[in-house]
This record gives structure tokens, C-alpha cells and sequence, in this order.
């Protein structure tokens, strides 16, 4: 397996500051080569880090000068106050020092424990020890550094050809748990090399999380920090404009969605992928509504947790998803196996249902059969481990 990388013209590094209890890596800057256009889809809760709201002004006023991203792990820094406000202001201007820019040109990721102050002396040390190692092989290291109860780090990448030339996209994410999909659910980064204005960067971005990290759950709690940011350099000599942005954004869907699964996959105490698809929907709003809420109930993943196709709860859970359906239409499917048609059993053998449960990935599959539209949502399953991970988070 080739050795990841963002995409052409960025830098990043990352290292230690002392965030993190455990002493792992906790810090990361990645850094543009030039301004960058720049977009970001962030949380809709009303309860709001103070890096979300820093990085939501910047993109007002500068969506096409960004030229870095500076991210720590360890310490969210919301429900923070005034004083949480200034230290993402004093984040963004210690990465402006060490890179050369201008505070505006930078935008801030916190993630970690809510509502303890973020130690800035621990911040600033950790810049300018990190910030003379920015090189264009440490993206692997960045996707590490940006993790809290993250098993693995997560990195995708996509080409695609726009006037003849290859483009690039390649992004990393972090998220386990406070997952659920109340835009992006989680952090993001994401490069290309291609020049997108900020305006169709935006559109583009904005499509591609509603069809992936909208689209994932692992406990049904969502945070205050969630942020997914698209940096575009350029550096490719390549233009997205409105004939190739289609291409462009399915491209940026396959990143976001490689993304989500991994998420979903690397849930707290997980050990199974669950993927929800539902089809024969009016619209592609209604499959999707229909798939997550099958995927955030509780029941629905202990049952598979446990190996017991226990279908009673799938159709249970879509029928309270706010979406018009027949439950004589219905028809469902876990992996191979047909367990219900036109709403109702039909006859089939309840080992190999189970068997279908067994293994590390689960597919369930719902027809409400009304129509040709379908949606995806992945999820994982619910295990006594997520609840003690969770028991025992702040200590």
C-alpha cells in the first residue's frame, strides 16, 4: 500500500504538547503552499465550540485565503466562554507566526474533553516544535495526532480527470463516539489539488456530507465541535467549474463516504460495520431519513451485537422516521437472506439469518417499495464496551 499523502500543495506535521493525558501525539498544522479556497460544513447544534465559531467567521471573510489548518486533540475547548473564544484566536495566530500568514488566513479543529480551558502555553510550545518538521510525507502522522478514542487513524483519497488533467482529493477524519449525523459528526480535513471557487467548493462539500458523514451514527449523540473543511490549492493547474463540478463532487462524495464507513467502523467498543441501505423510496430525503434512524436505535444494534436477526426492530424503528409508508409493502433483508416481504415472515431458516449477523460486516437491507429513490446509512453495533469506554472518559 502506497504511503498516504495529501494532495499537491500542502505540507503537514505533527507532534506532542501535552493535551493529551496519555502523551500521544496531540497536535498538527497543515499548511498550503499559497491561499487556498476553502469551505467547511460545521455542527448545527446551538451549542457551539469556540474553534467552530472562529472557523465560520474566517470562511465569511476569507473563503479564498486560507493557507492553514491548526488542530489539537485532547481538549475540545467548548462551553468555554470569552476565554475559550481568545484561545482559538491565539491558536490560529501561533500557527500564523510559525507559517508566515496572517491569523485570518488560518482556521482552527479542537477536539476532546468539553468544558475544560485549552492551555495556549501548551499550544505555542508544541508550534514551534512541530512547525519545522511541515513536509509533504506527514499526512499519516497529522491523521494520528487528531485522535481521541479513535482505534486506528482514518485517511481516503480519489482522482478524478478534469480537462485532461488527474486531480487529486485526499482528506483524513477523526471520530468513535459522539457520533450522529447533525451535519459532519465529527472532524474532517480534506485537500485537493484542483482550483474550485469558494463558492462551488462549498456546493460541492455541502453535497458530498449529506450523502456520507450525514449519514453516519454510532451513538446518536452529536458534538460540539463537528467540522468537515475542503482546502483547494490549485497546485494540479486543473479548474472545477460548473461543467466538471459533478465530477468533482462525486469524487469528493467517494472520499466523505470511504470516510463515514471507517468512522462507523472504528466506533466505541464496536465490532461489527453495519450498513443500512433503504430503497424503493419516494426521494433519496426519505431513504436516508428512514436508513439513519434504523442505524441510531439502540435496539437494532444490540440485536446485532448479538448475532440475532431480530427484524421486528428494523421495521419497528423505520416506522417512526417521520416518512409516509405502507407497512404492507415493506420487504427486508439481512445479507443474502429475505426475512420479510410485503409486510409480512416469509419462510426462512433463522441459523442462516443469524449467520448473515456473524461476521464483522452486516448488511441490512429495507424495500419500502414506493418508489425507485435509495439511501445509505452505516452504523456499528452497541457493546458493554462502549459503555464503559464512555463510564470513564474523563479519567
Amino acid at each position: 500500500m502506497s504511503e498516504f499523502r495529501f494532495a499537491r500543495g500542502f505540507r503537514a506535521a505533527a507532534g506532542r504538547c501535552g493535551l493529551k493525558q496519555s502523551g500521544k501525539p496531540d497536535l498538527s498544522l497543515l499548511v498550503a503552499d499559497g491561499p487556498c479556497a476553502a469551505a467547511g460544513v460545521f455542527t448545527t447544534s446551538l451549542v457551539k465550540a469556540a474553534p467552530v465559531l472562529y472557523d465560520q467567521a474566517v470562511l465569511a471573510e476569507n473563503p479564498a485565503g486560507v493557507r492553514a489548518i491548526i488542530a489539537n486533540a485532547g481538549c475540545a475547548n467548548a462551553c468555554t466562554g470569552d476565554q475559550g473564544d481568545r484561545a482559538a484566536a491565539e491558536m490560529a495566530a501561533l500557527a500564523a507566526q510559525a507559517v508566515g500568514c496572517a491569523p485570518e488566513q488560518v482556521l482552527v479543529l479542537s477536539t476532546g474533553v468539553i468544558g475544560v480551558q485549552l492551555d495556549t502555553a501548551k499550544v505555542a510550545r508544541g508550534v514551534a516544535a512541530i512547525a519545522p518538521d511541515l513536509a509533504g510525507d506527514q499526512a499519516q502522522a497529522l491523521a494520528e495526532a487528531i485522535m481521541t478514542t479513535d482505534t486506528r487513524p482514518k485517511t481516503a483519497s480519489a482522482t478524478v480527470e478534469i480537462d485532461g488533467v488527474a486531480v487529486t482529493l485526499a482528506g483524513v477524519a477523526k471520530g468513535a463516539g459522539m457520533i450522529h449525523p447533525m451535519m459532519a459528526t465529527m472532524l474532517s480535513i480534506i485537500t485537493t489539488d484542483a482550483a474550485v471557487a469558494p463558492d462551488l467548493l462549498q456546493a460541492a462539500l455541502r453535497e458530498a456530507c449529506d450523502a456520507s458523514f450525514n449519514c453516519v451514527t454510532v451513538d446518536g449523540d452529536p458534538s460540539t465541535n463537528d467540522t468537515a473543511l475542503l482546502l483547494a490549492s490549485g497546485a494540479s493547474g486543473a479548474t472545477v467549474g460548473a461543467a466538471s463540478l459533478a465530477r468533482f463532487t462525486a469524487a469528493l462524495t467517494e472520499v466523505c463516504a470511504d470516510l463515514a464507513r471507517q468512522i462507523a467502523g472504528d466506533g466505541e467498543g464496536a465490532t461489527k460495520l453495519v450498513t443500512v441501505t433503504v430503497s424503493g423510496a419516494p426521494t433519496v430525503a426519505d431513504a436516508r431519513a428512514v436508513a439513519r434512524v434504523i442505524a441510531r436505535s439502540p435496539l437494532v444494534k444490540t440485536a446485532v451485537h448479538g448475532g440475532d436477526p431480530n427484524w421486528g426492530r428494523v421495521l419497528a424503528a423505520a416506522g417512526v422516521a417521520g416518512v409516509p409508508l405502507d407497512p404492507r409493502r415493506l420487504a427486508l433483508r439481512f445479507g443474502a437472506v429475505e426475512l420479510v416481504a410485503a409486510g409480512t415472515p416469509i419462510g426462512y431458516d433463522e441459523s442462516q439469518a443469524a449467520a448473515q449477523m456473524a461476521g464483522p460486516e452486516v448488511d441490512i437491507t429495507l424495500d419500502l417499495g414506493l418508489g425507485l429513490a435509495s439511501g445509505t446509512a452505516w452504523t456499528c453495533d452497541l457493546s458493554a464496551e462502549y459503555v464503559s469506554i464512555n463510564a470513564d472518559y474523563r479519567t
